[in-house]
C-alpha cells in the first residue's frame, strides 16, 4: 500500500487478467503456457483468405458477446484512483475498452481497439458493429451451441467447415478490412510505442497488473522503467517473464488485491487492513 500511496506519477500496466472477472478469457494459465491454440497472426490473416474466412466466422460468434462484458472492480478502482490522482497514465494490453468505459482518461490502447475494423490499403475506420451487421446479413453461425467464447472478441469453433463463410471488403476501396488491433506477429506502432517510452520516464512507480509479460510489447516498458531506476510492483495470478524485475508482487486475483488496497487507501479506511506483501525476492522493495 505504501508503494502506491507515495507515488505522484504512478503509471499502471494492465493485462488479460484485469479482465477475466468480466467474463473475457485470458489466454495463458498460471505458469505462463497457451491454454488454448495461438491466435491467428497478422501474416496469416494478410496472406490467407481461408484464414480470414475463419477468423471472421469466429468473431461473428463471439463479438456480441464480447460487447456485453462491463467493467469489473478492477476497472472501477483504477478509474478512481485517477480521479483521485494517484495514476498518472494507464497503458493496456486489452482491446476491449473497459477501462474507458469504466471512466478512465488517461489511457492508451497499446494492443489497438476491437470496436474498430480498419483498412489494410486505404487506412479507413469502421466501426465493428457495422461490420457485425453485415456479417449477419451473409452468414449463420454454424452450430451456435457448441462454441465456446474466446479471447479479443471470437469464438472456439471446432471442426467446422468456414469454406462458404462471406465477408466484407473495404467499401471505399475494396482492401482487407481487419480488427483494428495488433495480431500476434504484428508490430506496436512505433508513435505509440514512443509515447509510453515517455509515460514510463515520466514515471515514479510502475505498477503491472493481470499480465504474465510473455509477449515483448508489454514487457519491453517494465524493462525500460528497471533499467531507470523506476521501481516496479505487480499484481499477477502465477508466472510473469519479469519476476526477476520486481520489487515486490502479490500473486492472485486482481480484483481482489485492489479492493484490499483501496480500502488501506482510504483516509478513514483501516490502517494496513491486514494486507502484506509477497515479494518476488525475499526482503526487497516496499510493501505495496
Amino acid at each position: 500500500m505504501q508503494f502506491i500511496a507515495s507515488r505522484r506519477r504512478l503509471l499502471v500496466l494492465t493485462g488479460a487478467g484485469c479482465s477475466t472477472n468480466s467474463g473475457i478469457g485470458d489466454y495463458r494459465d498460471a505458469q505462463g503456457q497457451w491454454k488454448r491454440v495461438q491466435p491467428i497472426t497478422h501474416q496469416a490473416f494478410m496472406t490467407s483468405h481461408a484464414v480470414r474466412q475463419r477468423y471472421w466466422a469466429r468473431s461473428q460468434a463471439g463479438f456480441p458477446e464480447f460487447m456485453q462484458a462491463v467493467p469489473n472492480v478492477a476497472h472501477t478502482i483504477l478509474a478512481g484512483w485517477e480521479r483521485d490522482g494517484r495514476i498518472a497514465g494507464l497503458i493496456t494490453q486489452n482491446v476491449d475498452r473497459l477501462h474507458q468505459r469504466a471512466g478512465q482518461r488517461q489511457v492508451i490502447d497499446l494492443h489497438g481497439r476491437l470496436d474498430r475494423v480498419v483498412c489494410t490499403q486505404c487506412a479507413e475506420c469502421l466501426p465493428r458493429v457495422q461490420i457485425q451487421r453485415w456479417l449477419e446479413a451473409h452468414n449463420t453461425v454454424p452450430h451456435a451451441e457448441r462454441y465456446t467464447l474466446a479471447p479479443d472478441g471470437d469464438a472456439d469453433l471446432v471442426d467446422e467447415d468456414f469454406s462458404a463463410v462471406r465477408y466484407p471488403a473495404c467499401p471505399s476501396c475494396g482492401g482487407i478490412l481487419k480488427p483494428n488491433v495488433v495480431l500476434f506477429g504484428d508490430n506496436v506502432p512505433r508513435t505509440t510505442v514512443e509515447t509510453c517510452y515517455r509515460w514510463v520516464d515520466g514515471a515514479d512507480g510502475l505498477l503491472v497488473i493481470g499480465s504474465s509479460l510473455m509477449v515483448f510489447s508489454g514487457l519491453r516498458f517494465v524493462r525500460r522503467a528497471a533499467t531507470a531506476g523506476i521501481e516496479v510492483m505487480a499484481i499477477n495470478r502465477g508466472r510473469t517473464r519479469a519476476d526477476d524485475l520486481f520489487a515486490g508482487k502479490l500473486d492472485g486475483d486482481c480484483g481482489v488485491f485492489l479492493q484490499r488496497l483501496d480500502q488501506g487507501l482510504r483516509p478513514m479506511g483501516p490502517a494496513g487492513s491486514g494486507f502484506t506483501t509477497t515479494a518476488v525476492r525475499a526482503g526487497d522493495g516496499p510493501e505495496l
